[in-house]
């Protein structure tokens, strides 16, 4: 049904047909929905099925699930191509997203956000597994920081549409909701339709792996994914709830969030070509320890909202600095171990997120600074475990506690 090419042909495609160009597409359409959705979250969850912290924390931690069972690609890769994969999940995610405004309760929510989050986070696992096995390891960094730039210009047109039409036209929910989400679907099949399933000249293992030699990698992925997540179920839930933030505010400060991120990220890249991972997680990780305590301080020391707003602008673009991990993995894994792997970690990285969300909107109730706090620790295990990082990583040579040489036997 779909032409087929292998990777090294690519190169005699118009340039709008070709595997970059792809990656470049997919990565400005998924925001067109998920940033949207992320946007308009809080507000609506609160005006319309008027949630709480634990609410909140119901809902990323159902949101979630997908991910810890991202491990399944491994056996839907088994029957389909990665690359037919990773758009019809992003077909699921568009169509979901659409249809969000019409289940205003929390059931409804619940339902249609588990659907989306399947095309989210399956999307998401195909996505890394083909950035990696498409782009070559020594323009990766790079390359990788400039599709972030992509993913972020196209959040930016959302949010100043969302800024701009919000109030003065009286949009609804309803309609934000369609229109995104139909974009992305739409996108998302002309990709299907457009493009040839380009073959990667490495076959993938499609089983499970599970190597003890990429044990640090995996459990950087176990306490990002713990981390993330905390700043992503409360950060932005912060802003409406003790701030007080309408939509086009709270889109506001998106914005502003995005441009910065937008004009940083693809420097990310450059930072990790010259410095290294090791270098560029170690600065990642202290400043998120600065920035969580600060969080905490808002609730401790009642600072005001600009603190607020600033503590966010630097958090995300400290996260920025997470694409190091990606090509830490890319240098030390074995061409063939990259699908599976990107599954298993997809999924290590989602252990967390399925059960801190819930048990930490509890502690919200109580104590909103001590969930910042813990966070805070996470980003200091983080640390301790980026220290272990090698400065020139490589097979058979993942750890500091390794000398690089011939790859270990399993």
């Amino acid at each position: 049904m779909f032409e087929r090419m292998q990777l090294a042909e690519a190169t005699t495609l118009p340039f709008w047909r070709r595997p970059v160009t792809l990656l470049f597409i997919m990565a400005a359409a998924l925001p067109i929905a998920f940033s949207t959705w992320f946007a308009l979250l809080n507000n609506f969850v609160i005006e319309v099925a008027n949630f709480d912290g634990s609410d909140i924390g119901l809902l990323h931690t159902i949101r979630e699930i997908p991910g810890f069972l991202a491990f399944g690609v491994i056996f839907l890769i088994m029957v389909m191509r990665e690359q037919i994969l990773g758009v019809t999940s992003l077909i699921l995610l568009g169509v979901a997203t659409a249809v969000t405004a019409w289940f205003p309760t929390l059931g409804g929510i619940l339902m249609i956000t588990m659907l989306s989050s399947i095309g989210f986070h399956y999307y998401e696992t195909v996505n890394q597994s083909l950035q990696l096995q498409w782009l070559d390891k020594k323009r990766a960094p790079k390359m990788l920081g400039w599709i972030t730039a992509a993913a972020s210009a196209s959040t930016i047109v959302v949010y100043l549409l969302i800024i701009m039409t919000w109030e003065s036209l009286g949009l609804s929910y309803n309609f934000v909701f369609l229109a995104t989400g139909g974009t992305t679907a739409a996108l998302a099949l002309f990709l299907l339709l457009a493009f040839p399933q380009f073959e990667s000249p490495t076959p993938q293992v499609k089983k499970m792996v599970l190597k003890k030699r990429y044990w640090l990698y995996y459990a950087l992925q176990f306490m990002a994914g713990a981390r993330r997540q905390i700043f992503i179920v409360f950060a932005g839930f912060m802003m409406v709830e003790k701030f007080g933030f309408e939509v086009h505010e709270l889109t506001g400060l998106y914005l502003i969030n995005l441009v910065a991120n937008m004009i940083f990220a693809p420097m990310v890249g450059g930072i990790v070509h010259r410095f290294g991972e090791q270098r560029t997680l170690l600065v990642e990780y202290i400043g998120l320890v600065a920035v969580f305590l600060a969080y905490g301080g808002i609730y401790f020391f009642e600072w005001g909202v600009m603190l607020a707003m600033v503590l966010y602008v630097v958090d995300h673009l400290l996260f920025s600095m997470a694409l190091a991990l990606k090509t830490y993995f890319q240098k030390i894994a074995e061409p063939q171990d990259i699908a599976p792997t990107a599954a298993v970690a997809f999924t290590i990285n989602h252990i967390a997120a399925v059960f801190l969300p819930v048990l930490l909107g509890i502690l919200w109730l109580a104590s909103p600074a001590a969930v910042f706090a813990f966070a805070s620790m996470m980003a200091a295990a983080s640390f301790g475990l980026a220290l272990m990082i090698p400065r020139h990583p490589q097979i058979g040579h993942e750890t500091r506690f390794q000398e690089a040489g011939p790859l270990p036997a399993e």
